[in-house]
């Protein structure tokens, strides 16, 4: 007795239903996923062991040879931003710090990644590759997102290979969610997980919209709240890394903090939206535009300004140079005054004019942004190679916050405590890897 088999039609989909194609975004997909690779980074880590410091603890039990660092590996994805230039866009978490970075393209081919710079505030990052045959994402205007929008994220989640999700622009502008970088994200229910930092986020026209960076999630796995940074942001970052390699700020040269309830008394406020200016620096923007302290900023370009936080981001995330608006309140008044975003000046001064010990070691003090959340100390400018600070673990970027046990909060002070030639020199460092100790002999 035959059997009669299924047609092979009835394993897919019908073209049609009641005589209208059912919709797919394959055809869209062909032509964006060709632009979005596979990052994978090598960071070469110093192990820090007071056992491996000493060396008759090592020539007597025989680790001469002992490796004083680890190799550290990790996976992400980029996009093709410049086809002719060979330059990706991707997040500075993914490729910030390493010493070895691969691309890998859809087609298969391997090449090795060259740094051009990064920007760990907006968390993006450009690398460069030499390639020929590369294809470019097209970009579009993120302000026009729409909560709402349908957007499709790529990328290369868990290091499974490339992988495409969908879903919907949930918010726009989230801010406020940990961090010490300027943040102004796209927030959506496509799934991303650990290893899309650095994917694409395009839209139905398979346009990039924006550069997928971070989730909220307990477990660490995608529960509908991802992130992306808009490629209006993205881009402009871009162009200075280009150019410059790195990322040069304007700065209105103020601080501020949010308005609490008693605050709002006080100054007889309707409400606690805006920032309440706590300092103006003498010779800045905001001192030539005749902002004073007290003052309240509640919109800036006309957009409104809630809190301290969107004060920071919109002065962040514009360039030097740019003109803004800023609406101010004053004893029950309201005006409009304009400032140009200018270079931060920060004091720096050389190690070795401190203490000998410190010789090959810039210091400089903290930038506002740092200041504005309640960070104290001095900043690591640079650390010659080979120097005594170096030998010891100092890095540049570091925070020094104390030194032998006393609270460091800005440069005066250090040029104070080390000026009385301490016989111990001991830094108390800060980074984002956490507090430690830098002993330096």
């Amino acid at each position: 007795m035959a059997v009669a088999t299924p047609s092979a039609s009835y394993a897919t989909l019908p073209p049609t239903v009641d005589g209208q194609p059912l919709p797919s975004l394959a055809p869209m997909l062909e032509k964006v996923t060709p632009a979005v690779v596979n990052i994978s980074t090598k960071t070469r880590v110093q192990v820090r062991n007071p056992f491996f410091d000493d060396p008759v603890f090592r020539q007597f039990f025989g680790m001469q040879g002992a490796p004083r660092s680890r190799v550290e590996q990790s996976l992400g994805s980029g996009v093709i931003a410049d086809a002719a230039k060979g330059y990706i866009l991707t997040n500075n978490h993914v490729v910030g710090g390493a010493d070895d970075i691969t691309v890998t393209l859809q087609d298969g081919r391997d090449f090795k990644g060259k740094l051009v710079g990064t920007d760990p505030d907006t968390d993006v990052a450009v690398v460069q590759i030499q390639a020929s045959n590369l294809q470019a994402l097209p970009t579009a205007d993120s302000s026009k997102l729409r909560v709402g929008d349908f957007v499709v994220a790529v990328g290369d989640p868990f290091g499974l290979g490339q992988t495409v999700t969908s879903g919907i622009v949930s918010a726009l502008s989230r801010s406020g969610l940990g961090g010490t970088g300027f943040q102004n994200f796209i927030q959506t229910d496509a799934s991303i997980n650990p290893g899309n930092s650095g994917g694409a986020l395009v839209n139905l026209r398979g346009e990039l919209v924006g550069i997928n960076t971070m989730i909220i999630s307990p477990s660490g796995g995608n529960v509908g709240i991802g992130f992306a940074i808009p490629t209006n942001l993205a881009g402009e970052v871009m162009q200075q890394l280009v150019a410059h390699g790195k990322v040069n700020r304007g700065n209105l040269g103020l601080e501020t903090q949010d308005i609490t309830p008693r605050i709002a008394k006080v100054l007889g406020l309707k409400d606690n939206n805006g920032a309440v200016v706590t300092r103006v620096t003498t010779g800045s923007a905001a001192d030539s535009a005749d902002i004073q302290t007290g003052d309240v900023i509640t919109a800036v370009d006309g957009k409104p300004v809630r809190n301290a936080q969107d004060l920071r981001n919109a002065e962040g995330l514009l360039p030097i140079g740019s003109t803004v608006k800023l609406t101010v309140q004053r004893s029950g008044a309201t005006r409009e005054v304009t400032a140009k975003l200018v270079p931060e000046k920060l004091a720096t001064v050389d190690g070795a004019k401190l203490d000998a010990r410190l010789a090959g070691v810039t210091f400089s003090e903290l930038t506002q942004n740092l200041r504005s959340q309640g960070l104290g100390g001095v900043s690591v400018g640079a650390v010659q190679s080979g120097s005594r600070a170096a030998r010891a673990g100092l890095q540049a970027n570091d925070i020094v916050i104390g030194i032998n046990n006393l609270r460091i909060p800005d440069l005066r002070t250090l040029q104070q405590l080390t000026g009385v030639n301490p016989r111990q020199l001991v830094l108390v460092v800060s980074n984002d890897e956490g507090v430690r100790y830098v002993e330096i002999r």
